[in-house]
């Protein structure tokens, strides 16, 4: 009887969220997040869509053709022209419908097959690259030529799993496109004497004659998964070789004491001009690079440069106690000295916070939790992510938040490594905050400042193709690319690119071994028995980190001093 009683108990049980209940303590954490509903999901799901199309709607309406909405005063934004050192806007904005084109594979894992097609055939029609625009390498390469290679391969899928994207007498523009671009960026790899790039090129002339000789360690190390795929599409090793070689020879400067990158190197003489070695901007997609290059094609010196980068940054960047377990100081990551390993500053910055997501495609979960935990305690205090945070005063050093996606990302990571309901509640709170301080007359705008809330009239395009998207993703718990999670990348910009042989193919090379297609440890973590070790139960079950662990991190930040 009193066993078929208790089967009965569980089987009122909604998620297994609310297996705290049967604890026996009462834990005020456990209530807030341990359990959300069908009827929230599905609520969050349509808000997230809102979100989107709220943006986007209002970038077609007032903004297309330009790059980017100005979210305030529902106007168009385009590069700098009256001033060329402008490059918080030139490096990014090319003339080249930059928010059109980084959204088009949101479009498409939201189903939207009528506006997909629509805004194809507007690039088709709209899209040139011969402007005398100077732009990023990095920034073009992740944003547009990502997001083109994207959209080509969502195409081309014989499959169509998000519905029928296939426009009507489509010959491959986006690759011809996208093709078009590269060659536009390779003489940045040109008259180098270490074969790592200039970080500026203009679109119709070539390297500018007054580009600096710098340029940062992500910069130059993050191209090899959109310049690799180009490659093989095309089959023309070209661009992959020089991407790869500009990884190797940031190999090769690496320090030879602590195996540490810096974050700004010399592309003639190999010196590291900024010896700041962090988690954060200038550095982070670089060792992300590493990872996903590995799952996408394969190469096993990907991997061996990962794992030997992986450990370093623990032995040398990691302070605090374990994660989850024993006494001391909470868990975090802080920029050092690349040639001793020393702390270099007390302040850690928003970009890091994708770093969380990173660690669970390496399977290494509890420590993407705590990694994690602490972002979210400062998005907590603050109702946004400060661009610098200092650890030490517990108060941000930059106040702007520009819409990053950093944090969203590893939320979404996370709940899919895990399934536990924490994160559908996070990532509640970060759309419910958005819509409460970002939402401006025709868009979302960046947060000027963490504390008073003002906004800048700007929405850059990673808000529409990357925090709307990984926060539709979070709460569409059916959507294709989570139900077939092993068959899809993301790529620094949020990319959707497919795990496939066809990618792994290099045709300009006669015999090729057949190398198993590697998959990223979250779908492993769900799908194979073997690996839920990973995951340990209590972090799939209650809470990820327990209660006392997280209240510390929140003491940390200094949160309990604005209740």
């Amino acid at each position: 009887m009193y066993y078929h009683l208790f089967v009965l108990m569980l089987s009122c049980v909604p998620s297994v969220g609310r297996l705290y209940l049967f604890r026996g303590s009462w834990d005020p954490y456990d209530t807030k997040y341990g359990h959300f509903s069908e009827t929230e999901r599905l609520e969050m799901l349509q808000a997230s869509k809102n979100m989107f199309y709220f943006g986007y709607d209002s970038y077609m309406k007032y903004a297309f053709p330009q790059d980017e909405l100005n979210p305030i005063n529902c106007s168009g934004r385009g590069p700098d022209y009256d001033n060329p050192s402008n490059i918080n806007i030139n490096d990014v904005l090319g003339d080249y419908i930059l928010t059109l084109v980084d959204t088009l594979d949101t479009l498409a894992v939201m189903g939207n097959e009528t506006e997909f097609k629509k805004a194809v055939n507007l690039i088709k029609d709209n899209l040139d690259f011969d402007k005398s625009s100077t732009v990023q390498v990095f920034e073009t390469t992740i944003r547009m030529m990502g997001a083109l290679l994207s959209a080509h391969l969502i195409i081309i899928d014989p499959s169509q799993p998000f519905g029928n994207m296939m426009p009507i007498h489509y010959e491959g523009e986006l690759l011809h496109l996208a093709h078009d671009l590269a060659a536009r960026l390779l003489p940045a790899f040109e008259n180098t004497a270490t074969g790592i790039p200039y970080p500026r090129i203009n679109l119709r002339h070539g390297v500018p004659p007054d580009c600096i000789n710098e340029t940062c360690t992500s910069g130059a190390g993050t191209l090899v998964l959109e310049f690799g795929i180009l490659s093989r599409l095309l089959g023309d090793p070209v661009y992959e070789s020089l991407a790869r070689r500009a990884v190797q020879m940031l190999w090769k400067y690496r320090s030879n004491v602590t195996g540490l990158f810096g974050n700004v190197i010399n592309i003639q003489t190999g010196e590291w001009v900024g010896k700041m070695s962090g988690l954060g901007a200038g550095i982070d997609s670089f060792y992300e690079y590493l990872l996903k290059s590995y799952i996408m094609f394969g190469d096993e010196h990907d991997l061996k440069m990962f794992n030997e980068s992986y450990e370093t940054i623990k032995f040398h960047m990691r302070r605090g106690s374990r994660c989850n377990n024993g006494e001391g100081n909470p868990p975090i990551y802080v920029n050092v000295n690349m040639m001793t390993g020393d702390t270099a500053n007390t302040w850690i910055d928003a970009l890091q916070s994708a770093w969380s997501g990173v660690q669970v495609l390496n399977g290494d979960i509890e420590e993407a939790i705590c990694s994690h935990a602490l972002y979210y305690s400062i998005w907590r205090k603050y109702g946004a992510l400060p661009e610098r945070y200092n650890w030490q005063m517990k108060s941000p050093d930059v106040m702007f938040y520009p819409l990053r996606p950093e944090l969203v990302e590893s939320t979404y990571y996370l709940y899919q490594a895990t399934k536990n309901p924490f994160y559908l509640h996070v990532g509640k709170d970060i759309l419910n905050s958005l819509n409460q301080h970002a939402k401006a007359e025709c868009g979302y705008g960046t947060i000027h400042n963490v504390n008073t809330k003002t906004l800048e009239d700007r929405m850059e395009s990673f808000f529409l193709s990357e925090t709307c998207k990984y926060l539709y993703l979070l709460f569409d718990k059916d959507n294709h690319v989570n139900t077939e999670a092993s068959k899809w990348l993301f790529s620094t910009e949020g990319h959707l690119f497919p795990v496939s042989r066809q990618l792994r193919k290099k045709s300009w090379e006669e015999w090729q071994p057949q190398t198993p297609i590697p998959s990223a440890a979250v779908v492993d973590v769900r799908t194979n028995k073997s690996n839920c070790d990973t995951v340990s139960s209590d972090s799939r079950y209650f809470l990820p980190m327990k209660s006392r662990y997280l209240e510390q991190m929140e003491l940390a930040v200094g949160l309990h001093d604005t209740l």
